[in-house]
């Protein structure tokens, strides 16, 4: 599993800058990020190494943020690959939440991070399925 930090703010100009401030001015690396907004408020989804340390960070600085398991895993990087695992997990009844892409230092290959259901159940799919599952210690 990996620990994935969904930092709140406000959808205003200057407010993704000034959290990006922050994890910059203590030398914090993300390794993913995705956003998502409505009208009032956004949602900056990140993969960093240290999570436990970078929500503290972000607490310290006056953010709202959480902290959630989310999985990782590394397919091939090809045409249909990514169905193959969304495939699985359909037809093992879960549920994907979101899913976006890690940055990936690797030729060929492409990491991703999804947001399922049932964590355990589709550890179990992609492992059956001989997919790589990445740990805190691989996004570094």
């Amino acid at each position: 599993m990996l620990e994935q930090i969904s930092v709140f703010i406000e959808n205003k100009a200057g407010r993704l800058a000034s959290v990006m401030e922050i994890l910059n001015d203590n030398k914090i690396d993300i390794r993913a990020i995705t956003i998502a907004d409505t009208t009032d408020f956004g949602i900056i989804r990140i993969v960093v190494k240290d999570a436990v340390a970078t929500l503290a960070t972000l607490r310290e600085n006056g953010c709202t943020a959480t902290v959630t398991s989310v999985l990782g895993f590394t397919i091939p990087d090809y045409s249909g690959a990514l169905y193959e695992v969304i495939a699985a997990f359909e037809d093992a009844g879960i549920n994907v939440e979101y899913c976006y892409s890690l940055m990936c230092k690797r030729e060929g290959q492409a990491d991703i991070v999804v947001r399922v259901d049932d964590n355990n159940k589709a550890v179990e799919v992609l492992t059956a399925k001989n997919v790589k599952l990445l740990s805190s210690a691989d996004i570094a």
